[in-house]
């Protein structure tokens, strides 16, 4: 009998195999049916069941499971079923856990959805399994720059100012206070530096995920995770006896920005000193400064100064009347975000940042410095009135004649009575400095003797530097009585002097307002960019009408306009003769449509989104004489936005479509070649892609700052504390928004051609290329910086490395440097891969 039972059961396994192979083979046509006809989402749920059946096959339908996924997952995203996307994925991860394209997927979906901190961690993964996944990668940088801010490697960098904070802390730890609060920590240095003074209980929070993930890291690492206890939530939050068992004697923070108060240092030090913080020190009393509260640093004296620089200028102020023979005079008036964030309700950061020291062309300083406040961070009844005392009126007087383009501001932060930190621009920092533009100005212009006026309130979790004006040294105000670092003068002689004043006045209301990004105001201030795209559009132009006149081309700007005259007045009758189509798909603000239709008889289409944006433009074609339907908004056109790239219609191909290739960044537009693909499609004959190539130059360099703002360089900056490994895993081998003019280097070689990138014709792309480099100094290698020369046509390019040019530029930096000897040569990889580039330097 017991043979018998065991045949019994063989049988039944048998037909239990059999039936399953049989279930796995019927799913397996059905998934593939459902393929067939895009069920997407009946074929995943099959995929899933022969995979659960019979895991065996895991790899052969890997890339028939991965495609139905990414489908079925696009598919439930376009639905809005965000919960059953998530749900697939996790269903995919747990049958191919290390699966690093099915990490990368997930990722791109959560980035998508603002989930940085989980994408990061999907991308992160991706790399790890496959380092040489260029997706991932490439996915993993851009994550990057948004969790981990490049600050961070900067000021990490920076000795003396970790010093100070060290010394400072030390200081208050050694005189009693033993318990310590970092509040916003970051890497977690500052709980550690008061952990090796010797305090007895380090409390530390972090709101972003992936830095307090990373302060963990770092803490375990320096043998300090039973002794720092870290929270990941805001200070704000924080409660007793909830997360901290009682107050503590001493807080530390460096939640400041360029302009002291824009990461919510107040409103953190107020809450701390209602809830988390012992009782400040009461005045001439002598007791145990662990009986008392306090906070590093103790206080901040912010300085201000009016300066003259031309980098700043033609940033946020539109300096010409003309652009390529467009009139812009009078008819809609141009303005930054930080003029807007004046008069807005919204919290709009009011400032902008850059370091003087390093911007293009320099500075002039118009008045001497001035203090424009104090505050003391250990005095709670002074934080709270900050935000409610009524905006004060500054004037500082002009020491220098010359243009006013803006008010720049930095501080010396005080940690204690004797250790302190200065961002001013005359110092070596790793701190930039806060810039209040100038706009809305009649007349720019000052001399020695008149004075700039200004008002200063702190709104917002910012100070807020508005209502810039300069007074004439004939209004007769007198300052030599005076304080010569602080001039206040009483309200009412301030009001008289105003009231005649003439330098600035309020905007009509008549005149339409356009707020630009200051980089799209840069664009508009670029001259060659215009006239060089206003010179091809002309050649193409009349090469696809030859039988037009020259001069109506308007080619040098100088034409009769009576073509343009006569087509009005045929297109007002309803008559559309010979009209060539131009798209401009160029990303944000773009005057090149109102440039083309005044060429000829043109329809021009713009992609700009904005209302406001369009707005202006129709105010600016209406200026110049242009009939309604010479400038059309492409968008409207469309059913769906996503597909911007098609026919202007059915019976119609465009004569030129314009394709943002570069950003100005420095890096090349993401798609940029998959865009051109469609555009060839939709030209024709003679029609003309601009760009139609673009050749990227690159040279190498010797960079120590390079290094310094891109990696923390050991454990000597953090005075042995073992930060870099951790922090240095979000460090990404090109830096943006480069200016090469003013960047602290030492060329090693001669600039080089190292890419063409052909839109117009592929055939002569390569996705990679060998170039040979000679050493002209001796050095070390640390970045090769590249831009481009842009050309239009063969006749007409522009260079991104140029001093008007609206671009920054961009540099790969080596990990590792590579000393170089004069005569040496060095072989650079160069990889193009969905419109990335990466540069490597062969050994």
């Amino acid at each position: 009998m017991p043979n018998s039972n065991a045949k019994l059961h063989s049988n039944h396994r048998g037909g239990q195999e059999a039936s399953r192979r049989e279930l796995v083979s019927r799913s397996l046509q059905s998934a593939q049916h459902c393929l067939e006809n895009q069920d997407f989402g009946t074929a995943y749920a099959h995929y899933l069941l022969v995979l659960n059946l019979a895991p065996e096959l895991k790899t052969t339908v890997k890339e028939t499971f991965q495609f139905t996924l990414f489908k079925w997952a696009e598919e439930l995203d376009s639905l809005a079923r965000i919960q059953d996307l998530f749900n697939c994925y996790e269903q995919a991860l747990e049958l191919y856990p290390n699966d690093e394209v099915i990490c990368n997927s997930m990722g791109e979906h959560l980035f998508r959805m603002g989930f940085r901190d989980e994408a990061a961690g999907y991308f992160h993964k991706a790399v790890k399994l496959n380092p040489d996944f260029a997706d991932a990668k490439e996915n993993f940088y851009r994550v990057a720059n948004w969790l981990v801010e490049r600050w961070h490697f900067i000021m990490l960098n920076d000795a003396k100012r970790n010093l100070t904070y060290l010394r400072a802390i030390e200081n208050a730890v050694h005189s009693g206070s033993k318990s310590v609060l970092d509040i916003g920590t970051g890497t977690g240095i500052l709980g550690m530096f008061a952990k090796k003074a010797g305090a007895s209980f380090v409390y530390a929070c972090e709101l972003s995920k992936t830095m307090y993930e990373l302060a963990r890291d770092v803490v375990a690492a320096n043998n300090m995770e039973r002794e720092i206890k870290l929270l990941h939530l805001k200070s704000l939050d924080m409660e007793i006896p909830k997360h901290i068992p009682e107050r503590v004697s001493l807080v530390v923070t460096e939640t400041v920005d360029a302009g002291l108060f824009g990461e919510g240092i107040v409103e953190s030090l107020i809450h701390a000193w209602e809830h988390l913080l012992l009782q400040p020190k009461p005045k001439n009393q002598d007791i145990s400064a662990g009986d008392y509260g306090r906070v590093i640093p103790a206080s901040a004296t912010i300085f201000g100064m009016a300066v003259e620089c031309k980098e700043i200028r033609r940033h946020h102020r539109l300096g010409m009347q003309e652009v390529a023979g467009v009139c812009l005079s009078n008819s809609v008036q141009f303005f930054s975000p930080t003029y807007a964030a004046a008069g807005s309700e919204e919290t709009v950061e009011p400032y902008t940042t850059e370091k003087l020291s390093r911007i293009p062309g320099g500075y002039r300083a118009l008045t001497e410095p001035c203090q424009v406040m104090t505050v003391d961070f250990n005095d709670l009844q002074e934080l709270k009135s900050l935000a409610a005392r009524k905006p004060w009126k500054l004037s500082l007087p002009v020491t220098e004649g010359g243009i006013l383009d803006a008010v720049v501001v930095w501080f010396v932060l005080q940690l204690d009575d004797e250790h302190s930190l200065s961002t001013s621009p005359s110092e070596e920092t790793c701190w930039e400095q806060a810039v209040y533009p100038v706009q809305g100005l009649l007349d720019y212009s000052v001399k020695t003797g008149d004075t700039v006026m200004m008002e200063v309130c702190c709104q917002d979790c910012y100070l807020k530097i508005q209502k810039i004006s300069s007074l004439p040294l004939e209004c007769g105000m007198d300052f030599s009585d005076r304080d010569n670092t602080l001039s206040l003068g009483n309200e009412a002689e301030l009001c008289n002097a105003l009231a005649g004043l003439q330098t600035s006045t309020k905007q009509d209301g008549s005149t339409p307002v356009c707020v630009l990004e200051s980089s799209e105001i840069a664009l508009l201030n670029d001259i060659a960019y215009h006239e060089c795209f206003k010179a091809a559009m002309s050649k193409v132009l009349l090469s696809l009408n030859p039988s037009k006149d020259l001069h109506s081309m308007d080619v040098d700007g100088h034409g009769s306009g009576i073509n343009l005259q006569e087509h009005q007045n045929k297109s007002s009758l309803g008559v559309d003769p010979d009209d060539l189509y131009i798209l401009d798909v160029s990303e944000g603000f773009s005057i090149l449509p109102v440039i083309a239709g005044k060429l000829g008889p043109v329809r021009a289409y713009s992609s700009v989104e904005k209302e406001q944006h369009q707005a202006a433009l129709h105010v600016i074609a209406e200026a110049n004489h242009f009939p309604k339907e010479t400038l059309e908004f492409w968008l409207s056109h469309l059913e769906e936005e996503s597909m911007v790239l098609q026919r202007p219609k059915s019976d119609k191909l465009w004569s030129i479509i314009i394709l943002d290739v570069i950003e100005t960044s420095g890096l090349i537009q993401q798609e940029v070649m998959e865009k051109a693909a469609i555009s060839r499609c939709l030209l024709h004959s003679g029609g003309k892609i601009f760009p139609q190539y673009v050749l990227v130059y690159g040279m190498l360099v010797e960079s120590e700052s390079l290094l310094l703002e891109s990696a923390v360089q050991g454990t000597e900056p953090t005075l042995g504390f073992n930060i870099a490994p951790f922090i240095n895993q979000f460090k990404v081998p090109v830096r943006v928004y480069l200016d090469l003019s003013t960047l602290p280097c030492l060329p090693l070689s001669e600039p080089a051609e190292l890419l063409r990138l052909d839109l117009m014709n592929p055939l002569l792309n390569s996705p990679s290329r060998e170039v040979k480099i000679k050493i002209c100094k001796s050095g070390r290698v640390t970045a090769i910086p590249f831009w481009y020369h842009i050309h239009l046509d063969e006749d007409h390019s522009l260079n991104t490395s140029d001093e008007s040019s609206h671009w920054k530029q961009a540099a790969v930096v080596l990990d590792e440097p590579i000393p170089v000897q004069v005569g040496d040569e060095l072989v650079l990889d160069v990889q193009h891969h969905k419109s990335n580039i990466s540069i490597t330097v062969k050994r």
